[in-house]
């Protein structure tokens, strides 16, 4: 039985509430990386074979690497935009763990994130941390797995030759099939999923596009992807009590959770399921489209960086730039425009340059070698998997004990840290009174000291002026004598 070992939140086939979601961070601060990871989870799953999820923490312990040697036979390592500026320590842990092993090390479908222009200037400092995780990897793989040309062309720059452009993992859940789009109408009666970045603000007016498509389109729905979004879905705040408000939904005081029409997706496969029931989707997140396209829905990405373009031209997704998009963009332009023939026509291509990628790299997957996923799917199927987390109304939603028993460690902790300051205040308090004490004994025994060397300076002072005296006594008439010659003989 062949081992794999694979760095995800948590594998497909683990039943997680929404508070554990949340809590644990099942998915790495974003829902659209358990889309990928799941996808490569099912390609390589094979009856032969155990893929078993690592989780998202890296353990770089001497400890840990034994382990992984001794128990897998690969570590496959699905990633996204990890060559960015922000994932740069992450990235270094990563690399000091592959260093450690002596199995084989396969990364899928990394990406680099810069700019729309592709400029890497903004790389440059973490050049050297690439170049040690890369090596790091291909000394322990034939080649790596990147998501376009821009990665390419980066790595390459970098001197690396063993470099596959493979695209990302997500858009193969179903191998080289891809589900036909279906036809639609959009008007004010279709169900619309959006999707928003809050990094996307400073490129194009995001928020004012997604305020123009809700007060036109009653049924939309925004499906949000971060573990932030979903913390404010559960736990909720008191911004329609503060009156704080945003144009971008951060806060319950945003219409779009005023009537409930945000939602985190947990698990890829309620994600894909929920969004059958919608008609279009757009925004700018590219795993958020990539759903709603493995649902057969329609969906049009809107780019604001290098991630989102780089994968939207490698597969042939439609997109439209945001930057200097108006805000009245109307979400049935979008969709009127869109053309899905070119993704659909390159698919099964594409696919084939994964199954190219994963042969180099002695990796069998279910599709060309196995039962194409469906043990895996039956047993998907058979599972209760949470829907997307909606708008928290302040009822019992199954939530309750969490909340309570979570404020408590909080409140606790809390209390524990306040106890720990105040013990350290108080002993640093008590240091700085006996160093006090201290000096002010040390000063007291120097003023008696200078006090003492006054007297003896005034006692030195009189003697000598005593001497003076004398000496003038004595010396005094010879002086006299010697000018009175002195001057006679002038």
């Amino acid at each position: 039985m062949k081992q794999i070992l694979i760095r995800s939140g948590k594998s497909p086939h683990r039943v997680a509430t929404p508070a554990e979601f949340l809590h644990q961070d099942l998915i790495g601060t974003n829902t659209g990386n358990l889309l990928f990871s799941d996808s490569v989870h099912k390609m390589l799953s094979l009856p032969d074979t155990t893929v078993t999820s690592n989780g998202i923490r890296t353990d770089i312990s001497p400890e840990r690497a034994e382990q992984i040697n001794e128990r897998y036979d690969v570590f496959v390592v699905p990633l996204a935009n990890a060559f960015r500026p922000t994932f740069h320590t992450s990235l270094d842990r990563l690399t000091r763990l592959i260093e450690q092993l002596t199995i084989p090390v396969v990364v899928v479908g990394v990406g680099a994130q810069v700019g729309e222009d592709y400029e890497t200037d903004s790389l440059t400092p973490m050049n050297e941390s690439v170049r040690r995780f890369v090596s790091a990897v291909l000394d322990r793989s034939a080649s790596i797995g990147v998501r376009g040309e821009l990665t390419a062309r980066y790595l390459k720059g970098l001197g690396f030759a063993d470099v596959d452009i493979i695209g990302c993992p997500s858009m193969f859940m179903y191998g080289d099939t891809f589900p036909e789009i279906r036809a639609t109408e959009v008007d004010p009666g279709s169900r619309i999923a959006v999707n928003l970045s809050p990094d996307a603000i400073t490129v194009g007016d995001v928020a004012g596009i997604a305020r123009h498509a809700w007060e036109r389109y009653p049924h939309l729905t925004y499906y949000a992807q971060n573990t932030a979004d979903g913390e404010l879905l559960l736990w909720g705040d008191t911004s329609p009590e503060s009156g704080v408000a945003d144009d971008f939904p951060l806060q319950l005081s945003h219409p779009l959770l005023r009537e409930n029409k945000m939602r985190l997706p947990l698990d890829p496969a309620t994600w894909i399921r929920e969004l059958r029931d919608h008609d279009f989707a757009f925004g700018t997140r590219i795993h958020g489209n990539v759903a709603a396209l493995l649902a057969g829905t329609p969906a049009v990405v809107l780019t604001h960086d290098s991630r989102t373009l780089e994968l939207c031209r490698y597969f042939d997704l439609p997109y439209r730039q945001l930057a200097g998009l108006p805000a009245d963009t109307d979400p049935r332009e979008l969709y009127e425009n869109a053309d899905f023939s070119a993704m659909l026509k390159g698919h099964a291509e594409r696919f084939d340059r994964v199954v190219a990628f994963l042969d180099r790299n002695g990796l069998r997957n279910a599709y060309t070698h196995g039962d194409r996923g469906a043990a895996f799917d039956a047993e998907l199927a058979a599972l209760d998997l949470p829907a997307s987390i909606p708008v928290w109304d302040g009822g019992d939603d199954g939530n309750l004990r969490y909340r309570v028993s979570r404020l408590r460690e909080l409140t606790t902790a809390t209390d524990a840290r306040a106890r720990e300051n105040d013990r350290k205040l108080r002993g640093r308090l008590s240091a700085a009174e006996r160093r006090e004490a201290e000096a002010e004994y040390q000063l007291a025994a120097l003023r008696k000291e200078l006090a003492a060397t006054r007297k003896q300076l005034a006692a030195l002072e009189r003697r000598t002026s005593g001497i003076e005296k004398r000496v003038m006594v004595r010396l005094g008439p010879a002086v006299r004598r010697r000018i009175r010659r002195l001057s006679r003989g002038s």
